[in-house]
């Protein structure tokens, strides 16, 4: 009789325990699902407005583009470039001419030199919209390693360099220096090299180069 008198339920201890634990985890779980959503929400539209604003700037700037004609090193490229676009970055990033070197990029050290005409300009100063169909020479155009200019030859037989990221632009206006009024004298040539700035400090190997070519002397092969 007594044991028909017992309930059939589980202590109220553990069912409360029970109940507990399941509402905690599942609130967790709710909160944690809310709380995704609502940062997933404005990311998606973060990177939807971001795409929109990429196709419009690339829509832009081929609306933007203008067609122009570049004499590079004897050779004539049609493109069609950002009006805003450096003579530098054009013969860079357009026609994959990299020996012209991008240093301070404000008209200041000379590593970026190339002939325009045959005189010497720093390319990162113009606008290559600005030299359409004008005859352009960069340090390729100058010699190939099987058949170098006396100047480069010269450079390389006097240890005129040494990490040679300002060497492009050294024998680029070294070279037009030989058609330029300059004086005999050491101190002349380094008057007319002062805008190609050499962080290494080559200077005398530089002016030594210089002076080579223009008094004749035949390089000697490095040992």
């Amino acid at each position: 009789m007594s044991d028909l008198n017992e309930p059939d339920e589980k202590p109220e201890g553990a069912s409360r325990s029970g109940f507990g634990q399941s509402t905690r985890r599942s609130f967790l779980s709710r909160l944690g699902m809310a709380s995704l959503l609502a940062t997933a929400g404005p990311a998606v539209t973060t990177l939807g407005q971001r795409g929109g604003k990429v196709e419009q700037m690339t829509s832009s700037e081929s609306k933007d583009a203008i067609p122009i004609t570049l004499r590079v090193n004897g050779k004539q490229h049609d493109l069609r470039i950002d009006p805003r676009t450096t003579l530098l970055d054009c013969l860079r990033e357009h026609l994959h001419l990299t020996g012209s070197k991008k240093g301070c990029d404000h008209g200041q050290c000379g590593a970026c030199t190339v002939h325009i005409n045959g005189r010497r300009v720093n390319s990162c100063l113009c606008f290559a919209a600005m030299h359409d169909g004008e005859e352009i020479t960069t340090i390729e155009g100058i010699g190939q390693p099987e058949n170098l200019h006396a100047m480069q030859a010269a450079f390389v037989a006097n240890d005129a360099y040494q990490c040679g990221y300002c060497t492009s632009g050294q024998i680029m206006s070294a070279v037009a220096l030989l058609k330029e009024p300059c004086g005999p004298d050491d101190a002349e040539v380094k008057e007319f090299m002062s805008g190609n700035i050499c962080r290494c400090g080559a200077y005398p190997n530089i002016v030594a180069a210089v002076q080579m070519v223009r008094q004749n002397t035949k390089p000697q092969k490095p040992a």
